[in-house]
């Protein structure tokens, strides 16, 4: 007579892989169930209703760098007929100066449709007012750093180090202003002339788009635009924001601008691809978007 031995299930063979199978299907089964309630309006603050109004919410957070993300979901919103307003929620020290525009262009025609109501953070200088300048109304905290017009070029320069290591390198280039901020070569006095021309262009740009988007006289704006920043409170009392108040009193404005009585759906974006650790512990954090590229570059900060 033969007795049959007991057969063991998967998971007590391989408990390690069972365990991570059973992680992988709960974090699966977790986004879905968010990625369905966000589309049917629902919010962690509650303010949810299918078929209600909508408030978008668009973050600029970190160092702007790219505008991609942030320009798709404006104009997301914008094409959204049951958003009626949109809160720009900004905490940037500010960014590379071409991303920056885009994104004022994009807030710009955004509040061409609909209401937009800027709220900034601890941060919004540089870049990260120019983007936001365009908006209706900018509220700020009474301690939110702003502001900081203006434009910086930095590079690095090896040519002394080399030369101690017995290094001399050979830079070739078809034009004398070709080879301005590479790290092998000093700067000659005309490049040096070029690139402030080229730096003073790219601050009246700056200056002009604040005091269009803000209805300022340009003498104005060029007198504050030294590249200082200042607090929100400051800000008021020079014309840069329009109120002092929190993100809940930028959206309950924003609200009483788009005639919306009541609660209404918060969409914020855009979505931001968090690690899979990082959506399992939810304690996981790292931050490389104050990275810069190599070499020297132009920028709002």
């Amino acid at each position: 007579m033969r007795v049959e031995g007991t057969r063991t299930r998967f998971s007590q063979r391989h408990p390690l892989l069972f365990g991570v199978m059973m992680i992988i299907l709960a974090v699966a089964l977790f986004s879905g169930a968010m990625a369905f309630f966000r589309f049917m309006g629902w919010t962690p603050q509650g303010l949810s209703g299918l078929g209600k109004d909508k408030v978008g919410i668009v973050h600029v957070e970190g160092m702007i760098l790219d505008s991609t993300d942030v320009v798709e979901w404006i104009r997301t919103l914008e094409e959204d007929a049951s958003v009626k307003g949109v809160l720009l929620r900004v905490n940037s020290p500010g960014g590379a100066i071409a991303p920056s525009q885009e994104i004022y262009a994009a807030v710009k025609n955004l509040n061409q449709v609909k209401p937009v109501v800027a709220s900034y953070g601890s941060l919004a200088a540089s870049g990260g007012y120019y983007c936001s300048c365009p908006a209706e109304l900018i509220y700020a905290n009474p301690g939110s750093v702003t502001a900081s017009i203006g434009v910086m070029a930095e590079f690095v320069t090896v040519t002394e180090a080399l030369e101690k290591l017995g290094i001399k390198p050979e830079v070739l280039t078809t034009g004398k202003y070709k080879a301005a901020g590479t790290p092998m070569r000093e700067l000659s006095d005309e490049q040096r002339e070029q690139m402030q021309g080229l730096m003073q262009d790219l601050h009246d740009q700056f200056v002009d788009h604040v005091a269009e988007a803000r209805g300022m006289d340009r003498e104005r704006v060029a007198a504050i635009a030294d590249g200082r920043a200042v607090t929100g409170r400051q800000a008021l009392a020079l014309g840069l924001v329009d109120q002092l108040g929190t993100r809940y009193d930028a959206i309950r404005k924003l609200k009483e601008l788009a005639g919306i009585q009541g609660k209404a759906a918060l969409l914020e974006g855009p979505e931001k691809d968090i690690p899979f650790v990082q959506q399992l512990l939810g304690t996981l954090k790292i931050d490389i978007s104050s990275a810069m590229p190599n070499g020297w570059s132009f920028s709002y900060k």
